[in-house]
Order: C-alpha cells, then structure tokens, then sequence
C-alpha cells in the first residue's frame, strides 16, 4: 500500500468523525399581553430581522399562535432564548420562547 492511499483513508475516517453540530429553531409564542411592537423590537433586535421580517413573522406568531425566529446551534439558542425572557420580564411582558431541535 502507498502512502498516498493510506492518508485517503485516514482522511475520510476522519471526516466520518466530523458531524455538523444539531441545530434548533427558535421559536416565539404567542400571548395576550406582550405588545405587538414590543415582539417587533426583540424581532429587530435579538434576531437581526429586517423591520418587513420582524413584522410577518411578529403576524405569524399573532395569527397561528407561535413563528419561528431562526436556526442556530445550541448555544445561540438558548443564549437568544435567555435574552428573549430577560428582555419581557423587564419590560413587565410575559413572552415566551423556547427552541426545538431541526
């Protein structure tokens, strides 16, 4: 065997090693006390949605009772989740996100 066929193996054993890390959809509930403009805003905000996004997917949520805000690895949606809560309670809001595995 030659070296050069044995770095090919090594190589994809390698890369059979190697996955993508899961990824989760964040996702906003709906209420009946958060304000429309408020769910905009973290929209804007938190997701970096343009003000056209931020508003269908703010009337997604309205509408069908939760909208999906993005995708992201674990951490940046729990980080998202976590900012999210924190930004409502201060703002005496009770929103909720939560995120599901993709």
């Amino acid at each position: 065997m030659s070296d050069a066929g044995f770095d090919i193996k090594k190589r994809e054993k390698i890369e059979e090693k190697v996955k993508e890390p899961p990824k989760f959809k964040v996702l906003l509930h709906n209420d009946d006390y958060t304000t429309m403009d408020f769910v905009v805003k973290i929209l804007e905000e938190v997701f970096h949605k343009s003000p056209a996004e931020a508003t269908a997917i703010m009337l997604h949520v309205h509408h069908k009772g939760v909208g999906e805000c993005g995708v992201y690895p674990a951490e940046i949606a729990e980080t998202k989740v976590d900012i999210v809560h924190a930004r409502a309670r201060a703002a005496g809001f009770p929103l909720l996100a939560t995120m599901e595995e993709v």
